[in-house]
């Protein structure tokens, strides 16, 4: 039964399940503050990057991560909530004919930034206002890979409504999932992109201790 075999495709891929169901599981617990969502983002990237190229103990990169991006992370995030909380208000109380045009300009804008800064801070060591301005710059650059991080995350959230309206005993499951097993797909997006600025293409077999928190990472743009 080599499908039984550590080495196999079967156990990677189980391997890889439920070290990201313990990724989200993290992501949950650290969001709880709310202000640390930045930092729990950035973190979880990191995590599952390490986690897909099979280095170290999950639980081990994420809190390091962690530690290390709160501060910027976390400013990156006060700056996406405040202005998704307002874009949030626009949607359902300013019910404004002439406004609907520069809404929708403004939350692409802002998807397309989301999908991006909390990958780059944990990829890339900038200030904020750089990650922010880098996101887009890659975000637009790169369109077709934002649209599919886009896709990934419009399929999650509309399978959490769904099942919120019509099957609420399957959404524990989901919640379980979450966010977190999502940043699998992700994150081979996003590397596939980033491999010409970081200088490594992205694989799943790489020595142990190749790839640090804070080694290998650049300027990018």
């Amino acid at each position: 039964m080599n499908w039984l075999s550590p080495d196999s495709k079967f156990m990677q891929a189980w391997n890889n399940l439920t070290d990201a169901i313990v990724i989200n599981i993290l992501m949950l617990v650290t969001s709880l503050p709310i202000v640390t969502i930045g930092a729990a983002l950035s973190a979880g990237q990191t995590a599952t990057r390490k986690m897909l190229i099979g280095q170290g103990h999950v639980a081990r990169n994420y809190f390091a991560a962690f530690k290390e991006d709160f501060a910027r992370a976390t400013i990156l995030w006060v700056v996406y909530l405040l202005v998704g909380a307002g874009l949030a208000y626009s949607w359902v109380v300013l019910q404004i004919t002439p406004l609907l045009i520069p809404k929708i300009a403004l939350t692409i804008l802002w998807v397309i930034g989301f999908e991006w800064v909390f990958a780059l801070q944990a990829r890339f060591d900038n200030p904020p206002a750089r990650t922010m301005a880098n996101a887009y710059i890659f975000g637009v650059s790169y369109f077709p890979a934002t649209l599919a991080l886009a896709a990934v995350d419009a399929v999650y959230f509309g399978l959490f409504i769904y099942l919120w309206f019509k099957l609420p005993q399957l959404l524990f499951l989901l919640v379980v999932l979450g966010y977190g097993s999502m940043l699998s797909l992700h994150v081979p997006i996003q590397e596939y992109v980033l491999r010409k600025y970081t200088g490594q293409a992205f694989s799943t077999h790489v020595q142990e201790d190749a790839w640090s928190v804070k080694d290998h990472r650049h300027d990018g743009e």
